[in-house]
Formats: C-alpha cells, structure tokens, sequence
C-alpha cells in the first residue's frame, strides 16, 4: 500500500523505542506550582486572585483578555503564595501565579450540557472557551478561535493529527492506545461545532498499534471517520503538510487551513475537549513524555500544569551523570533548559533528556552551498539566504524572501553539514520582521 506524504521534508532517527510501550502514569500531585498567565497564542490572561487567596482545582486563576486568548484555571487545590515574574522554559521571565497545594484536589467543575449530542454549538463553544483549552501540539493557539466558521471561508473537513513525527515524543501513541474512545468522542464533539461530516485521523505508520486500535474503536463506536496512516517523515504532523498528504489541498502562502476548508487538531486537544465537554474538567494537566538517554526511567506521565519540571524528572528517577541537555519539547523544535524549575504547560508535549555528545556545541563551519536546507524545507524557502540575512539584520529582505512563511521545524539544521544554526537565525528573523510590522501599524 502506498503511504502518503508530502513533498521535500527528512527523516530523523525516531528514539521513540524509549518510551513507546510505557503506559500513561498519573504524576503524583506536586506540592506547589507555577501557572503561567499566558500558555496560548495571542494576549495573556489577567489575574483573578491575590496573595494568600484560597483555590480549588478546577478554579479560574486568569481571565483571558481578548479574543485571541484563553484562560487559565488553578491545577491544585491551595493557597496563592505569590503572583510574580517567574523563568519561563522560553528562557525570560513571565507573569505567574505561584500556588501552594493543602491537600487533595476539591474541583472547581464546568457549567456544561447535560448530553452535548443535543446540546447547541454555542453551548458547546462557551464550554470549550470556559475549560481554557489550547492546541496541546505545541502550537498553542486558542481552540475556541480555530473553532470559530467564518461565513466566507466555509469548513468541509476535519483531520485529527496522530502523526507525533517529533523524534522521542510518544504521549499521543500511548493516549490513542489507552484512550481511543474519548479521543474519537472529542474529535466528535469538536466536528459538531464546525459542522462537517467528513473526519480523518492521520497517523505515521510507525505506530501500526495506534491505527489498529483507532480503526477498531472507530467501528466499534459507529464513527464515519477513516484512518489514514501515512509515510514516517519529519515534520509530517505539521498542519500544512498533513493537509497536502490526506486531502490533497495546498494552503496559501501566508493563509491558514481554514482558506482551504480543513481544521486540523491533534489528539490531545480532541481529548481536552471531551473532559470539557462530558465530565465538565478544565484544562489543567496533560500527557508529557519524559524520555531519553539521560533519564533514569523514561516514562509517559499524566502532570499538572505549573508542576516544576525538576518534580516531573524526580518521579522518572532522576537525571543519569551522562545528560548534556533537558529539552522541553522534540529534539527538531524544542527549547534546551537551563533550569528545571521552570513549570509544565499546556503545550508541553515532551522533556527529552540526552547524554549525546553529537548533539552538543559542535563547531559551525562556512555556508558550502550544498543547497541540502533547500531539498529538505518543506515549505519551499531559502533557509540559508534567510539565514544569512537576519544573521546581518537585512529584516526587510528576509521579509520579501517570505521568511514568516517558516514553520521552524528545523529540517534545515538537521541536514546542515556545516552545523549552521539556521533555525535560530530564521527565529531571530521572524521576530524582528513582526516587530517592524507592529511598528508600521
């Protein structure tokens, strides 16, 4: 059978094996954590509580301030000790609410509908924007919004991402094992607020036990989903490239899969959706694997938003001598951590913990003109003219070349012989070019 894919892109060692046949273990409640105010794309929340207030699980903590923002909710029953700048694993400092857990968990739950299959899509929506749920693929953006139909860019299509094509990250094979029902319920409820009919569920094919057990459940359950496996490449689960692979439509240069009526979410945010939507439960933990060479027991763990990383790496039994580098998220679009305070977030799919050397401050080279980043980019750029000119803050240029177009996924440094930090300068870039654009507005 041939497997489908999309054009250009490469294909990392996967180190999945780490992690991939440990069952999900709920992570012991930590004694005290760190929400951030802003875990989502768009304006960071304002907070609701004070110093020494008390909480419950559940509780809403932040109150999103636009409409491209979402809310954050206490992930512990306890006491608010601080509300402060705190180290963020972006490496800054950001707005925080420190809370410190007494006791068990006493939830704060959702106003929700008694059966969502009768209930009205705004019903549905006001739920999923109360339960603060973001895309939990890393990508972060506020799910009520990407939920929202516009009138003149109809929605036909819903494609729910399984793909997990970061090398080590296994949290969503492990949940499309242990919780294919709730997950394909989410992916329901999700597609009765867009109104659509037709679903697809993309997984690579390396996870030949995830597509059997999807398809299994999708029949079992009477869904009028199809389940497409797809070829193993990098980065096949990017929304952009996974449209071109299932349904054969190219989004715009510069536009969203909505131009082209798809909705893509991945596994995780479809589950949040059903904890929402059926058992009336924010957003306030999510599956993490912590995986590696340089982990004592890799594991799949179930943890509280806010909870410090050191506690997450504690429960997997520590650090072994040989780790180089803690990396929260993949290897290919993950940020290396300086320190393990720094809290989990929504986002956070993965801490990744390495004893390769390889990996580590090796010596960049001049550009040899291999054009290797060219072949590898899936979305056509010039990483390396790029490159070198936000490396020379030509932003304007960068601009024209259509640097915003990149999806940092980091295909082009993982083919580099000369170790160019290509994705770091195109980061740079981007930044600097939506700083002028601000400017100009």
């Amino acid at each position: 059978m041939r497997l489908l894919s999309f054009d250009h892109g490469v294909h990392p060692a996967e180190y999945k094996s780490f992690s991939s046949s440990k069952p999900i273990e709920v992570q012991p409640l930590p004694n005290e954590v760190f929400v951030p105010l802003q875990q989502h794309i768009g304006r960071p929340c304002e907070p609701l509580v004070k110093k020494k207030d008390e909480v419950k699980t559940g509780q809403v903590i932040g109150q999103a301030s636009g409409f491209v923002s979402s809310p954050v909710h206490s992930s512990v029953t306890g006491v608010v000790k601080n509300i402060g700048f705190f180290m963020h694993s972006m490496g800054h400092r950001i707005p925080m609410i420190h809370i410190e857990r007494k006791g068990e968990d006493d939830w704060e739950y959702l106003e929700k509908p008694d059966d969502w299959k009768s209930a009205s899509v705004e019903e549905l929506d006001k739920v999923i924007l109360s339960a603060g749920i973001v895309g939990m693929g890393g990508a972060a953006f506020p799910t009520h919004v990407k939920l929202k139909v516009l009138p003149e860019k109809p929605i036909d299509t819903f494609i729910l991402n399984g793909c997990e094509c970061e090398p080590y990250l296994t949290c969503d094979h492990r949940m499309m094992l242990e919780k294919s029902d709730r997950i394909l319920e989410g992916m329901a409820i999700a597609m009765k607020v867009l109104n659509v009919k037709d679903g697809f569920i993309g997984i690579e094919n390396n996870k030949k036990d995830a597509i059997e057990a999807m398809r299994q459940r999708v029949e079992a359950g009477g869904y009028p989903f199809k389940v497409v496996p797809l070829k193993v490449k990098y980065p096949q689960g990017a929304e952009k490239m996974l449209i071109k692979a299932i349904v054969n439509r190219k989004v715009p240069t510069g536009g969203l899969p909505g131009d082209v009526g798809v909705i893509v979410s991945n596994v995780g945010t479809v589950h949040a959706i059903m904890e929402a939507v059926v058992e009336g439960k924010p957003l306030v933990s999510r599956v993490v694997a912590v995986t590696g060479d340089a982990i004592q027991t890799p594991k799949n763990v179930e943890a509280r938003v806010g909870t410090p990383l050191k506690s997450v790496l504690e429960n997997c039994g520590g650090l072994k001598e040989n780790v180089t580098q803690v990396i929260m998220g993949g290897p290919m679009m993950g940020f290396s951590q300086f320190d393990v305070s720094i809290p989990i977030v929504k986002a956070t799919s993965g801490i990744v913990c390495s004893g390769l050397t390889s990996e580590v401050a090796e010596k960049v080279y001049p550009c040899i003109r291999c054009n290797s980043c060219v072949t590898a980019c899936p979305m056509y750029l010039l990483p390396n003219r790029l490159s070198r000119l936000s490396e020379k803050a030509f932003y304007e240029e960068s601009d024209q070349l259509g640097i915003l177009n990149c999806i940092e996924c980091g295909s082009c440094v993982y083919v580099c012989p000369s170790n160019i930090p290509i994705l770091q300068w195109l980061r740079v870039g981007k930044y600097k070019v939506n700083e002028l654009k601000r400017k100009q507005t």
